[in-house]
């Protein structure tokens, strides 16, 4: 009995599997965000590579003899793992665009905090609802979305197939786009209310000029910021929602124009 009789062919599909997971689950948000260590991501990708490997994986075949054309193929995998990653951090980026149009209006415009996934300064309200966002997103399964792409890249796109090409970064902008419309959808409610208490505060100090209105505006404006920011996380959570329901098309459209 031969131990060490194993077929190539099989061990160089399940490393063009593993390459393929490891390289996108590394890239995503939600599974390869910097408050994971890394040897928990690792473990991730070869757990996953085990599971989808005996139904999605590539044929060994199709790994090339020749470094130049491995090294292309990982250049590939990689922008395909950024493809999917930009469609998910559009809706996130989209949050956050609205936290800065919010802390702008409520006074925080100098009060930033440390955002630990990226390393990068935002407003404090744009951190409550990146954060809030996130949750929500985990809530409804969204990573599983992730995931379900994720497999379909295996029948859409094989190893080295990725191609960029104008209809490629047409959809690319034309989803880049809905970031301010989706942004000014959740901020619109906290803004209208903020305008309507500048106006009062006006028209207050044209009526009793004495009264120091900068003393009472400042806590009215945080306040009423506030109150309208706890009330669109049901708005929030909406827009979440529909943006999952809509994302599973969207990397079909991405992974079959870039095929």
């Amino acid at each position: 009995m031969d131990l060490f009789n194993f077929d190539p062919a099989t061990i160089f599909s399940f490393f063009l599997t593993l390459l393929r997971v490891s390289l996108i689950l590394f890239l995503l948000p939600v599974f390869g965000g910097s408050v994971l260590p890394n040897p928990i991501k690792g473990a991730l990708c070869v757990v996953i590579s085990l599971a989808i490997w005996p139904k999605l994986s590539f044929p060994g075949t199709l790994l090339p003899a020749n470094q130049w054309m491995i090294a292309l193929m990982l250049f590939g995998e990689i922008i395909m793992g950024l493809l999917l990653d930009v469609v998910v951090r559009f809706l996130f980026a989209a949050v956050q665009t609205a936290g800065h149009y919010i802390g702008f209006s409520m006074g925080f415009a100098m009060m930033n905090v440390l955002d630990p996934l990226t390393g990068t300064q935002e407003p404090i309200t744009g951190h409550v609802l990146y954060q809030t966002t996130m949750l929500v997103f985990l809530s409804l399964n969204g990573h599983l979305f992730l995931l379900q792409a994720l497999g379909e890249s295996f029948s859409l796109v094989p190893p080295g197939g990725l191609l960029i090409n104008p209809a490629l970064g047409e959809h690319i902008l034309a989803f880049a786009g809905h970031i301010f419309t989706l942004a000014l959808k959740i901020a619109a409610p906290v803004i209208g209310s903020l305008f309507l208490v500048d106006l009062a505060l006006a028209l207050i100090s044209r009526a009793a000029p004495q009264m120091n209105v900068l003393f009472v505006g400042f806590p009215l404006k945080i306040g009423v910021g506030f109150l309208f920011l706890v009330l669109i996380f049901t708005t929030l959570a909406k827009y979440v929602e529909e943006y999952i329901v809509e994302m599973g098309g969207i990397f079909h459209l991405i992974l079959k124009s870039s095929s």
